[in-house]
């Protein structure tokens, strides 16, 4: 699916993937001549751009060998756990570093093999040389069993049959951004504005999936494909490679360049599964938006970057808020969703931000910034000290958007900020790279924006959530109590789950009855004396309970507490809905651009 090149480089990747039923990857890294300090340096890789946390995946190494030309063997050490250090004598020309993958997790994130697929993430897979000469670029050679397919926006080497699949990455970031799928799952090919687009699906389990819904999938995939374009032209003519990796319940998306890796349950291409179907087209047009928004356009900080330590930015809630906003708008405007489906999806946030309170304590600058240790390993208080930039950005940015096409009549939103940011400062710009001072300046460039620098200041560093009701009312819309017969029912203000037989507390939302009595992890064994064994029977007991005192079993480290507390009203604390027609600037904001291209 890939382009030809005919390059050479004198840094080489390679990967034999013929063993998959081992789980191992055999992996090696190849360096040219000559070596002047007598050593070579390498440093595993610790974060995966994209996903801001620090993980060791240097875990899942071993056999690490290194060699020269000849076969040689080199001597090294660690001078720490994610680098090597290799002796080079002078009259070395090449030296090889090998070692295995235990191609494990399977996460978009990671490598991953067995017996049917290979997921291949040059960070997770490679030790990367401190001081190569990347101006040639770097090769990849990839051995894959005869039956697979490999699918990855590097371009395929012209000519080079002998050393399997060769493939070309024209420098450092391209590498570390060419993601390698390889298998022999069902693909679809299609062209979108005359740019080629290609989908690979690998299946978990091996389960066959529905060719109906693949069709499905692609007709949704090309609407929105031609709004976004229809918003910021067609970014090249090199084709765009969706993978789309199918599970039994993981869900996850990670974007690159020319291509994504979308993880979906299986039932989300099942017909009549309409919520997980729903996910799947907001999972791809939002992945499918960071070609501009976080590939593009970047913050600063990420122009160059240093995979071995943190590189914190204040502008993950832009990144990651604004392509949840304005992609799934995108959905809405293409016709992929119905409006239905558009409501369906945004209630579901609205209940997930209301019964969480860590706006109070955290900004989305904070939060931007502590995502290396918060977001990504969250604990059983997250929920009360911390906020999502994902959710709580994308509710400011509608904040932003929906003030600015007030002002405007409609005439402009976010997604022309977006627009002109990309002008000024995309990668290729003559000022590339974002702060918050350029987007700012974005912002108040457009028209109708030029007094909302101070909305945009405050949403970004103030510690309260965003003005959801007075942004919904703005659209003729509101937030209304789901209707659910609970009026007269208790509410603990608990997160539950069900673990071997036990309900067990997860974490405690807003104004908990049980925050001074129960911890984390403690079991709920009884409620009114009323056993408890599922999550259904916290429900049960404490029907007609609203405003009365409850008696709470629970057990801690093997030994029984008792409290008793006051229920609240569940009828304060019921979920809400999108409700109201919505007036013509709804109709406006969220009408297809197709027509204005």
């Amino acid at each position: 699916m890939t382009g030809l090149s005919t390059m050479s480089s004198g840094l080489t990747f390679h990967a034999d993937a013929t063993e998959g039923g081992s789980r191992r990857l055999l992996a090696a890294v190849e360096l040219e001549g000559p070596f002047p300090t007598g050593r070579v340096d390498l440093s595993f890789p610790r974060w995966i751009p994209g996903s801001y946390t620090l993980r060791d995946p240097v875990q899942y190494v071993d056999g690490i060998e290194a060699t020269d030309e000849n076969g040689q063997v080199l001597s090294w050490q660690r001078p720490d756990p994610h680098r090597l250090r290799v002796k080079v004598p002078p009259s070395v020309k090449r030296v090889r570093i090998q070692h295995e993958v235990m191609a494990l997790e399977m996460t978009v994130r990671s490598t991953h093999l067995d017996d049917g697929h290979l997921h291949l993430m040059p960070p997770f897979t490679w030790y990367l040389p401190d001081d190569a000469d990347w101006s040639k670029g770097a090769e990849v050679h990839l051995n894959l069993p005869d039956a697979w397919t490999p699918y990855t926006q590097l371009e395929a080497v012209q000519g080079r049959t002998s050393a399997g699949h060769v493939f070309h990455a024209p420098d450092r970031d391209a590498f570390l951004d060419g993601i390698i799928e390889a298998n022999a799952g069902p693909s679809r090919a299609w062209d979108v504005d005359g740019r080629p687009h290609v989908l690979n699906i690998w299946d978990s389990a091996g389960l066959p999936v529905s060719s109906d819904m693949i069709d499905r999938f692609v007709e949704d995939a090309t609407k929105i494909i031609k709004e976004h374009h229809a918003l910021f032209g067609v970014p090249t003519k090199d084709p765009y490679l969706t993978v789309l990796h199918l599970t039994d319940t993981m869900r996850g998306g990670l974007e690159h360049l020319g291509s994504q890796t979308s993880m979906m349950p299986r039932a989300s291409l099942i017909d009549g599964e309409k919520a997980l179907y729903r996910d799947l087209i907001s999972l791809f047009s939002h992945e499918y938006l960071h070609q501009w928004n976080v590939k593009r356009l970047r913050p600063k900080v990420y122009l160059e970057y240093d995979l071995s330590k943190e590189i914190p930015s204040p502008l993950l809630w832009w990144f990651e808020g604004g392509t949840s906003w304005l992609g799934d708008l995108i959905c809405l405007r293409s016709g992929a969703w119905t409006e239905e489906n558009w409501r369906e999806e945004f209630n579901l946030k609205v209940n997930r931000h209301l019964n969480r309170h860590g706006a109070a304590h955290e900004s989305l600058a904070e939060s931007s910034e502590s995502a290396w240790t918060h977001l990504y390993k969250r604990t059983a208080w997250s929920s009360e000290r911390r906020i999502n930039y994902y959710l709580e950005g994308e509710f400011a940015m509608m904040a932003l958007d929906v003030e600015l096409r007030r002002r405007t009549r409609g005439a402009r939103g976010l997604d022309d900020v977006m627009v002109e940011a990309l002008r000024r400062h995309a990668v290729d710009a003559e000022e590339p790279g974002v702060d918050h001072r350029r987007l700012r300046q974005a912002l108040t460039s457009t028209e109708g924006g030029r007094r909302l620098g101070g909305m945009l200041d405050e949403l970004m560093t103030t510690r309260s959530a965003p003005p959801l009701a007075s942004t919904l009312k703005t659209l003729g819309l509101n937030l209304a109590p789901k209707e659910d017969g609970e009026e007269h029912d208790g509410w603990l203000g608990i997160g539950l789950r069900s673990r071997q037989g036990k309900v067990v507390v997860t974490t405690h939302l807003e104004g908990s009855p049980l925050r001074n009595h129960v911890d984390a992890g403690d079991e709920i064994v009884a409620i009114n004396d009323r056993r408890i064994t599922e999550i259904k029977h916290v429900k049960q007991a404490l029907s007609r309970c609203a405003n009365q005192k409850v008696q709470v079993l629970t057990s801690r480290e093997g030994g029984l507490r008792r409290c008793t507390v006051m229920a609240r009203a569940a009828a304060d604390h019921r979920k809400v809905e999108v409700s109201g027609k919505g007036n013509a600037l709804w109709r406006r904001i969220t009408a297809s651009r197709q027509q204005d291209a």
